[in-house]
């Protein structure tokens, strides 16, 4: 949100120190009165500050949205099909929903249920998890464990993906255990995670977070729509069935 003085700044040279050219070129008024007429109208009208607020800040957002629809087309390979991605769902579904997160983000857990109800539902959804590691040492080692499960066995990765988002614990003792129970080769996923394959997969997921304007996680990329933070899985479900319309024709 732009603060007022944010406002008044941007105003102040066009309104107070350069008056319309029209204005002296006319010989209407000099400029010490144009000035004058300017400053009593704000102090008598602040309203037109908060007004001039909100029509900056829209015209922002849309220029945001617009920004990531078209980064969003430019880098679809990259969000929907890069095979390093790991997938849950119909593999050959006819609508893909892509979601960055953090295991170590409340927000992103609490979306956990809906999510698994959704995809447990929706068979011909395709669900592509980015893991994007921001909050601290402890989603790291979470993200790389992940990626190296992803290597041995898909739906071990997601076996593990769903039991990471519902520990308290993240370290790294605590991860080889979840990893354990969940089937997983534990010497082998160490050995993987700090290999150069999950250091790509985590480096290209970040670079692609910031060409997008991400700041947060949860995020969701749907079609050429991007939904940040946490949302209403109603509204989640809403978004597919659009796609599935506008692709079908209808």
């Amino acid at each position: 949100m732009l603060r007022p003085l944010t406002v008044l700044a941007l105003l102040a040279p066009g309104l107070l120190s350069t008056p319309p050219a029209w204005a002296e070129e006319a010989g209407a008024l000099p400029r010490e009165e144009i000035e004058k007429i300017v400053r009593e109208y704000l102090l008598r009208e602040p309203e037109v500050i908060y007004d001039a607020i909100q029509v900056l800040q829209e015209r922002r957002e849309v220029a945001e949205r617009e920004r990531q629809r078209s980064m969003i087309v430019a880098r679809a390979p990259a969000l929907f099909d890069n095979e390093a991605d790991p997938v849950a769902g119909n593999p050959d579904g006819d609508v893909t929903l892509v979601e960055f997160f953090d295991y170590r983000c409340g927000y992103c857990r609490s979306m956990v249920p809906g999510l698994r109800d959704l995809l447990a539902t929706d068979g011909r959804l395709r669900f592509v998890f980015k893991e994007l590691p921001v909050l601290g040492p402890e989603s790291e080692v979470a993200a790389r464990a992940a990626l190296a499960a992803a290597l041995q066995d898909s739906e071990k990765y997601t076996k593990l993906h769903f039991a990471l988002m519902g520990s308290k614990d993240l370290s790294l003792d605590a991860v080889k255990a979840l990893a354990g129970q969940a089937g997983l080769d534990v010497p082998r996923l160490l050995d993987d995670m700090a290999g150069d394959a999950v250091k790509r997969t985590l480096a290209a997921n970040h670079a692609l977070a910031q060409e997008l304007g991400i700041n947060g996680t949860p995020s969701f990329v749907i079609g050429d729509r991007l939904i940040p933070g946490a949302v209403d899985v109603a509204q989640l479900t809403a978004l597919i069935e659009e796609q599935r319309r506008a692709a079908s024709g209808g």
